[in-house]
């Protein structure tokens, strides 16, 4: 007897490569399927019958890189496959959802205390996005935004790309050295693809921000380039140092940006109810650059000493400031939070090891809540 054709692969639609994913599967499937499971380093996440050939179902992705498989089985048991590589997993209870803010007094205390040792002016804003608890500092001071503001030319470069740029192309692989590495020639040359020079693709920046709620946030032309939601949450200035003119955002900006990717990334949030042109597509494209920026350990000096914790960050420096802003996820939920500092004299690790305290006592706090 003549063996059976091959049936034709399922045509899956989530995870796709080189995005984040919160363990949704989703896609169409081959005529006569009446099974569909989903793989991942070896162990079955999901077996699941089904109805119909479109399928759509939430699995416990691993924190981290992962291929994902994804097997249909036919009425005659024939079996066919489809994998998706470089995709990075985070934990099912991060997806994104809406909260209302609402202040911690706990966790405010201990942050106040902490930024206020500070030998210099500094700046946070904390916020868990699973229960909305969160606490800050100085979260409305204007600082210089150094490379932070990155992020926000990635989304308005995704806006205006007809979908997510291959990694091969101009637009990608610059993309990848400006969040990666944090390359200053590689966001200058996507402002003048934006709009023809930095300054113009800077305003174009500066209109996307905007329309986020970022009101104290300024793209002011190009880098140079060296060869080397007023919310529960109290926001406001409690210090506010003259550094001069330059490009600009609050740790409540950078805040409110990380959280409006993570809700895009969901078709949720300011980005997808606006004609802003950044989808959730792009959004998880943004997440999967983040989970791999090349850094000096600042949010993550002490989290990622733990198993299950991963951070998303995009950090910004100069002589005399140094930042760093993103979401850390956990097994039980993420939080966003943002540290800011400045020194007219000149900032140092010192800086760093404040974000990475923030970061910790923020977890801990959550973690304790949540048990």
């Amino acid at each position: 007897m003549d063996a059976l054709p091959q049936a034709p692969p399922p045509a899956i639609e989530q995870p796709a490569p080189y995005q984040a994913s919160f363990g949704l599967v989703t896609g169409m499937a081959p005529r006569g399927t009446r099974r569909v499971l989903v793989f991942t380093r070896g162990r079955e996440l999901a077996d699941e019958k089904l109805r119909g050939r479109r399928f759509s179902l939430r699995v416990p992705l691993p924190t981290g890189d992962v291929t994902v498989r994804v097997v249909t089985v036919g009425d005659d048991e024939r079996r066919s496959a489809a994998v998706v590589r470089n995709v990075y997993g985070l934990p099912l209870s991060a997806r994104p959802r809406i909260v209302q803010s609402r202040n911690d007094p706990v966790l405010a205390g201990r942050v106040r205390s902490l930024l206020r040792r500070y030998s210099g002016s500094s700046a946070a804003y904390i916020q868990n996005l699973v229960e909305g608890g969160g606490a800050a500092w100085n979260a409305k001071a204007r600082l210089p935004g150094a490379s932070t503001l990155k992020l926000a030319i990635a989304a308005a470069v995704l806006a205006e790309h007809k979908g997510i740029p291959s990694r091969s192309s101009y637009v990608g692989s610059l993309l990848r050295e400006m969040i990666v590495p944090s390359d200053d020639e590689a966001a200058n040359r996507l402002l003048v693809w934006l709009a023809g020079s930095t300054s113009a693709g800077g305003q174009r920046v500066n209109v996307l921000m905007s329309s986020l709620g970022m009101e104290d946030s300024i793209m002011y032309g190009g880098y140079e380039v060296t060869r080397r939601v007023s919310a529960a949450i109290p926001v406001r200035v409690d210090h506010q140092p003259y550094w001069g003119v330059g490009k600009y955002t609050t740790a409540y900006d950078l805040a409110t940006l990380h959280r409006a990717i993570w809700l895009a990334s969901a078709g949720k949030g300011p980005f997808s109810s606006g004609d802003t042109g950044v989808t959730a597509a792009d959004a998880r494209h943004l997440l999967w650059l983040l989970a791999h920026v090349r850094d000096t350990p600042k949010l993550d000096t002490t989290v990622e000493r733990s198993r299950d914790v991963v951070v998303l960050h995009k950090a910004g420096w100069i002589n005399e400031a140094r930042h760093d802003a993103g979401l850390v996820f956990w097994r039980d939920g993420v939080f966003v939070v943002s540290v800011m500092t400045w020194r007219r004299s000149g900032v140092n690790h010192s800086s760093d090891r404040l974000a990475g305290r923030c970061a910790q006592i923020a977890l801990d706090r959550f973690r304790r809540r949540r048990g």
